[in-house]
């Protein structure tokens, strides 16, 4: 317990995305618990009717009022800049500006997270207490993001713990989402303890597993274009997002409702007497849409 509260110190502020530097990071530090092996896959590569896209990479980013003060800065939180922002330096009116900047009343101390992988576009994220309180009507402000996009690599970790029997479960995660510890750190360090503890009895493995780290959405169906015919053998398997947030525990359905995987997995909560919430299955979600999708359906 409390190695992976160490582990979630560390991965907390690396700035991770679809692609970067910050990804490969967090799966290096993956391979101090589990063998894990790293896959990079070229931008610009045909994945179905996907492309990965250009690596994103940024230095530095803020926004400075009239008297040149920073009151929005990178350095400060990576939630304060769009995904995939394209570079920008500019002073803008605050009418223009506001535009450019997110945030939620409903949650006035919260910063947001926000993308723009496949629309070249620019924005800040920021509570909205600090929206309040730092932007006036009439004011000009200046606005920088140091940031480029270029032909590099999206990043995939990838371990396979064979069993007694050829017959895999998929355990996925995903890496993408910067300083956000339920969404997913939480996944992330999940999968790598059950992978590390499944490793550990390895001997005793009826069923061999195949457990996958990508970014959301693209990094799944990159994976599956080049691991078809293994994925493709595959029947059941897990995502795991947003395991450590507060109250009850919850799992979502099999596409298939009567499949086994549900059944199991209730039967698992009822023997550790768990209460437990149950969600229908929808392809809104995370990477069980790619999974589950009509070539391929995986039932989790």
């Amino acid at each position: 317990y409390k190695r992976s509260i160490v582990i979630c110190i560390d991965f907390f502020s690396l700035n991770r995305s679809l692609t970067g530097e910050g990804n490969r990071e967090t799966l290096k530090i993956l391979q101090e618990i589990i063998p894990l092996h790293i896959i990079e896959v070229p931008s610009g590569t045909q994945v179905y009717d996907w492309t990965v896209p250009k690596e994103w990479k940024i230095a530095n980013a803020w926004i400075k009022n009239s008297a040149g003060e920073k009151i929005i800065d990178f350095q400060d939180s990576n939630l304060h800049v769009v995904g995939y922002s394209i570079p920008v330096h500019t002073t803008l009116s605050f009418d223009t500006l506001k535009k450019k900047l997110h945030y939620l009343e409903q949650l006035p101390e919260a910063i947001p997270y926000r993308t723009s992988y496949y629309h070249e576009d620019w924005g800040f994220c920021l509570s909205y207490d600090r929206f309040t309180s730092l932007f006036e009507e009439g004011e000009a402000y200046e606005v920088c993001i140091e940031s480029e996009l270029f032909d590099g690599s999206l990043s995939i970790g990838e371990l396979l713990i064979p069993g007694k029997k050829k017959k895999e479960y998929l355990i996925s995660s995903y890496i993408c989402h910067p300083s956000m510890a339920n969404d997913n750190l939480s996944g992330v360090i999940t999968a790598a303890f059950l992978a590390k503890y499944l490793l550990e009895h390895q001997d005793t493995l009826n069923y061999s597993y195949r457990i996958v780290f990508v970014p959301e959405t693209i990094g799944a169906i990159a994976y599956c274009a080049q691991n078809e015919t293994a994925m493709k053998q595959i029947d059941e398997g897990f995502v795991l997002t947003t395991c450590g947030g507060p109250g009850k525990f919850g799992y979502k359905q099999s596409w298939q409702k009567n499949n086994s995987i549900n059944a199991m997995t209730e039967a698992v909560f009822r023997e550790h007497t768990l209460d437990y919430e149950t969600y229908p299955f929808e392809i809104r979600g995370s990477d069980e849409r790619q999974y589950s999708t009509q070539g391929f359906r995986i039932k989790r």
